[in-house]
């Protein structure tokens, strides 16, 4: 192993960690102050890595590409929503920049054994898993592995190192079949979006197992860890003292639907009316308990979910949350929550993006009922909207590449790609990725928050425009400049473009600084968060360097689209958006209507100075 000295540091371990499967090397790297100061971490030192690294025009699932997983300085450290870690990498599914996030003790256990940073390169020969134990780093044989789901390759590889404490990170047969939205999977965590799977079973990688004892070193401990404890009390005080109970984001589906902010079948309609009785299933039939992914979140989104009995029988497992049930219901027409709660298990055994899934499959029966896609192609397969049997049939195919799964694996724009026949009019996908369970018809400002969104149609990073519109969350950002949300109307347009700016300069700083983004949802705002960087480094951060910072590097991701062939044209929402729902409650609200939406995105290019 190669070495380099590296100077002290406070919330970093100060390290990056380079593994090259090609040729079995592992080295060590120096990060310097100053880069970290100008990005951070996070995606903010994702994107200055890769657009130092990566050759313009990369395939992605060829060895040249990288996969960096990355920690914020916030990652590990006790802070509000400090359970994150970031996996940066040049995406399969929409060949620009990729990037998924996961909740956890992964990345901070990462940080805890000695490394800010992880970048794999490369392609082993033969399958492979990672092995870190603080300075001890190993590429490690993975034969065994190959073929079991999520949930057996963790058990194997514990059983193997005698060690129940290590943090792995898995693909299932998803990514090892190359699928293009496969995702890793951390326990009942996910590192969801993009394809990060895929690129990491193109490298014949199939786990990562860390383990670390190291203290994260900070600053100015007194002052940090008072920061730590009125940051908590400011979310109790806004989210409540049970944070997010009792259903966690499940329990948010019943207002989004009474909103008009739930795409269904296909985004024909922004709300059915089932929400309320969806949920009503699920608090009590399947929801088992709260679930934080790491210790000491007060707001405790994650639940665990069973199907007792019956044809969908499911064990315990977590994962059944707003996104995922939105995707297997909503998106589909599916009644049975049973189904939505077993699709989403089966997902996160085989390691497939819910998202993605869900989308891809409501892609499939649209086709299937205007004639595009028969019977015959679907394998037999009865397509017919809420068909359960077709749904879990066909998540099972698209994991497996087997049958039509082969051509609906490559992902909705791809797929309506080979489908021809004017099926690309029913792709919901923006820059390739499949768009999630919110929409813009509820609220103008997430349709420029979606156009313009570095990674595609994702539920990250444009999510801050539903809630300035419809929830009126203003973030604490009135007095730098936002426009009180409690003055705008959420169907209006004008105005929009520049409330989305600064909404995508704040709303990117926890992908950089490491936390959960429902935190800055509440009562986490841009000031406690300055507090809080700046009393674990020691530097003088404030709100203006976050949203500095924020903008660059928001600005330097679209910079790594643009090299990688983006334009303006590709900042266009799907055609059905632009339209009145088909049915349900907003079917004849006009103003819901998307009226002028490049008016809207001039606005933001103005903004932007792009």
């Amino acid at each position: 192993m190669k070495s380099t000295t590296y100077s002290q540091l406070y919330g970093y371990a100060g390290k990056l960690l380079r593994i090259d499967l090609t040729k079995g090397e592992v080295s060590f790297e120096k990060i310097k102050p100053e880069v970290l100061k100008e990005f951070l971490g996070g995606v903010g030192y994702g994107i200055k890595l890769l657009s130092d690294e990566l050759p313009v025009g990369v395939d992605p699932l060829s060895p040249e590409n990288k996969l960096l997983f990355a920690t914020g300085p916030l990652t590990g450290t006790g802070a509000p929503g400090s359970g994150f870690a970031e996996v940066c990498f040049k995406s399969p599914l929409t060949g620009i920049w990729g990037e998924a996030k996961c909740g956890g003790e992964w990345g901070g256990t990462l940080k805890k054994a000695g490394y800010d940073f992880l970048l794999i390169e490369g392609k082993a020969k033969e399958l492979k898993y990672i092995l870190i134990d603080d300075d001890k780093v190993e590429i490690r044989n993975a034969g065994k592995l190959k073929g079991n789901t999520t949930s057996q390759k963790d058990k194997l590889i514990k059983e193997e190192l005698k060690d129940e404490t290590f943090e792995i990170a898995v693909i299932g047969c998803a990514g090892e079949n190359m699928v293009n939205f496969a995702n890793i999977m951390i326990g009942g965590r996910a590192f969801g979006r993009c394809g990060a799977g895929a690129v990491m079973g193109a490298k014949n990688l199939l786990a990562i197992a860390v383990k670390g004892s190291k203290k994260i070193p900070v600053a100015k401990p007194e002052e940090f860890s008072l920061a730590r404890k009125e940051c908590n009390k400011k979310v109790l005080a806004k989210a409540g003292k049970d944070g997010l109970a009792p259903g966690g984001t499940t329990g948010d589906i019943p207002a989004c639907d009474a909103l008009g902010d739930i795409p269904t079948k296909n985004w024909r309609s922004n709300s059915w009316g089932k929400g309320e009785e969806l949920y009503h299933h699920f608090e009590s039939k399947n929801l088992v308990r709260a679930n934080p992914c790491y210790k000491g979140c007060v707001l405790r989104c994650g639940r665990i979910a069973e199907v007792k009995d019956g044809k969908w029988e499911t064990p315990q497992h977590e994962g059944s949350e707003y996104e995922s049930i939105c995707a297997f219901t909503f998106f589909l027409l599916n009644e049975d929550m049973d189904v939505a709660v077993h699709a989403t298990y089966l997902c996160n055994e085989y390691g497939l993006d819910t998202i993605s899934s869900g989308g891809v499959i409501a892609f499939a029966m649209d086709c299937y009922e205007k004639g595009l896609i028969t019977k015959k192609e679907a394998d037999g397969l009865d397509l017919t909207w809420g068909n359960a049997e077709t749904i879990v049939e066909l998540v099972k195919k698209i994991a497996n590449r087997v049958g039509i799964g082969q051509v609906l694996g490559e992902g909705t724009r791809a797929a309506s790609q080979k489908i021809g026949k004017g099926s690309e009019a029913l792709a919901i996908q923006v820059k390739g990725l499949e768009g999630p369970a919110h929409d813009p018809r509820s609220g103008k400002t997430l349709a420029i928050m979606y156009g313009l969104s570095n990674r595609g149609m994702c539920h990250i990073h444009p999510l801050e425009g539903m809630a300035y519109d419809s929830l009126k969350n203003d973030f604490g950002l009135i007095p730098y400049g936002l426009t009180d949300p409690q003055t705008v109307d959420r169907f209006a347009e004008e105005g929009k473009g520049k409330s989305a700016k600064m909404l995508q300069d704040w709303g990117i700083i926890p992908e950089i600084v490491g936390i959960c983004k429902f935190f800055i949802y509440n009562g986490l705002g841009p000031g406690e968060v300055a507090w809080l960087v700046s009393t674990l480094t020691g530097w003088d951060i404030d709100v203006k360097k976050l949203l500095t910072i924020g903008e660059h590097v928001y600005n330097l991701q679209r910079m790594f689209n643009v090299r990688e062939g983006i334009k303006k044209s590709d900042d266009m929402l799907p055609e059905r958006v632009f339209k009145l729902p088909e049915f349900g409650k907003y079917s004849s609200v006009e103003e819901c209507k998307i009226k002028d939406y490049a008016r809207m995105l001039e606005e933001c290019y103005v903004a932007r100075g792009w």
